[in-house]
């Protein structure tokens, strides 16, 4: 038989080899069980994640042909007043039963739009032709043509509207490409996180499962001497049943965040990596004053809202200016040389200066188009005024937010404290025979809860702190990652 001595110095054994287990936060656990993890897995940083995830992630190599059509878009429209050269010609051949000719013409122009509304266009004809009953015929001629608007269309700020509102548009794709890199990033960044939080629950669930099964062999013991009843093993049994359980929910946990993490990576799924990195969690202090100042400099959403207050003003303008009787003063000069075969040469030149008026009566549609233009501005002056209550409103929210997290925080870190003197207290208690295998179950699970707790609140206030850049603008200036590629 097993003497008291014996029983009390297998469970007090027993007891301080299960405390030294849970010792410490998740993150420590990670680190002590980090060799047998990784004997067949790929480290991984974080850092490593998301410099992987800028280079190979679906989403931001879209982004990038993505900016190819954006930024070649605004070099089409950066070239409005460049001159445009238009080169046309043909050659004809023509037969029939009264004659037959060919036709030879070349007739190069260009066209130049100044910053003030003038339009100049010079064009220079040249014609060959010859027909069997005529003869030949060689024609050069060369036209300028001025048109200057006085009402519609002219002056520089009217004429400018197309280029001011394509700097205006290119600003907010950037503004776009800088959100939806910094929501990549954030997933990836999620996606890490989450699989550093399925292999410390991994080996918390793997670290229970052992120490119900070194109880068990304690008990089984016991039971041989006679000090215990064999039906008290029972208990014990059935939590080594919940452990494996969650041992195995907790690796299948891991295996799908090891997939997410790899879909945003765009890495082979069957690629056995591991989170590398250990937990760290430093308390981040910030007012709701800076906080704002921040977002309203950084922040995508609330900056595209403004630039698209502008973009509406242009537009007004534009819809404005449309509404206006069509004025314009005309100037042209032109000039023909004629070589007819045997006849000689004749030369010939006119010019005109004039005015041109247009006035609708009767079209509405010009006013329409000015009362869209003129309401739509108005609601975008509400959106600006809405966006900047919605982001004062996700600011406060986002920092109350973060320090109760940090209270939660530290409350968890207390109940570990408390469980581990808890589980102290009742293991000298079951030394001295005034506690049962039942109670030291109970408070193990108690244990193990409040590190659950710990890990769930770690990860809540990094995630939280990863929200709050989202929404000031600055993930990607925290990540020193610079958009100039793009």
């Amino acid at each position: 038989m097993v003497s008291g001595a014996c029983y009390a110095v297998l469970i007090s054994d027993l007891t301080v080899a299960a405390v030294s287990q849970v010792q410490g936060s998740a993150s420590r656990c990670t680190e002590s069980q980090g060799a047998s993890l990784s004997q067949h897995s790929m480290d991984m940083s974080l850092n490593e994640a998301v410099s992987l995830g800028l280079r190979r992630n679906y989403t931001i190599r879209s982004l990038k042909l993505q900016r190819a059509r954006e930024k070649f878009d605004l070099y089409v429209t950066e070239g409005m007043f460049n001159p445009k050269l238009k080169l046309s010609g043909e050659h004809r051949l023509a037969r029939g039963s009264a004659d037959r000719s060919r036709t030879t013409r070349i007739a190069p122009a260009v066209n130049l739009l100044g910053e003030y509304g003038t339009n100049v266009e010079l064009g220079w004809n040249q014609r060959f032709s010859a027909t069997k009953k005529t003869g030949e015929l060689n024609s050069e001629g060369l036209g300028l043509t001025v048109i200057q608007p006085l009402l519609r269309g002219a002056g520089k700020e009217v004429t400018s509207v197309p280029l001011r509102l394509a700097h205006l548009t290119e600003q907010v794709n950037k503004l776009n490409v800088k959100s939806s890199v910094s929501e990549t990033l954030y997933e990836i960044v999620s996606a890490y996180r989450a699989l550093m939080k399925s292999q410390n629950q991994v080996v918390l669930a793997t670290n229970a499962h052992k120490r119900a099964v070194s109880l068990l062999a304690v008990n089984e013991l016991l039971i041989a001497s006679g000090r215990v009843a064999k039906f008290d093993a029972v208990q014990i049994e059935a939590d080594i049943a919940t452990q494996e359980l969650a041992v195995e929910e907790a690796k299948n946990q891991q295996q799908a965040s090891r997939l997410l993490l790899l879909k945003l990576l765009a890495l082979d799924l069957s690629t056995p990596i591991r989170a590398s990195d250990s937990l760290k969690v430093v308390r981040l202090e910030i007012d709701q004053d800076t906080a704002l100042r921040l977002a309203q400099a950084n922040q995508p959403q609330f900056l595209s809202t403004l630039l698209q207050s502008e973009q509406a003003a242009l537009n007004l303008l534009l819809a404005q200016d449309k509404s206006r009787w069509d004025l314009s003063l005309e100037a042209g000069v032109n000039q023909l040389n004629e070589q007819h075969g045997s006849t000689g040469a004749n030369r010939a030149w006119d010019s005109y200066t004039g005015l041109k008026l247009e006035i609708p009566i009767g079209d509405r549609s010009s006013k329409q188009g000015e009362v869209h233009a003129q309401t739509l501005l108005e609601q975008q002056k509400m959106l600006e005024e809405q966006a900047l209550l919605e982001l004062k409103t996700r600011i406060t929210d986002a920092i109350r937010g973060l320090d109760t997290l940090w209270r939660q925080l530290e409350i968890s870190q207390r109940v570990i404290d408390l469980s581990k003197r808890k589980l102290a207290i009742e293991t000298e208690k079951l030394n001295a025979g005034r506690s049962t295998n039942f109670q030291i179950i109970s408070f193990e699970a108690d244990l193990r809860a409040a590190e659950d707790s710990n890990l769930n609140a770690q990860m809540s206030y990094l995630d939280a702190r990863s929200q709050l850049d989202l929404l000031l603008g600055v993930m990607l200036e925290h990540w020193e990652i610079s958009l100039e590629h793009f």
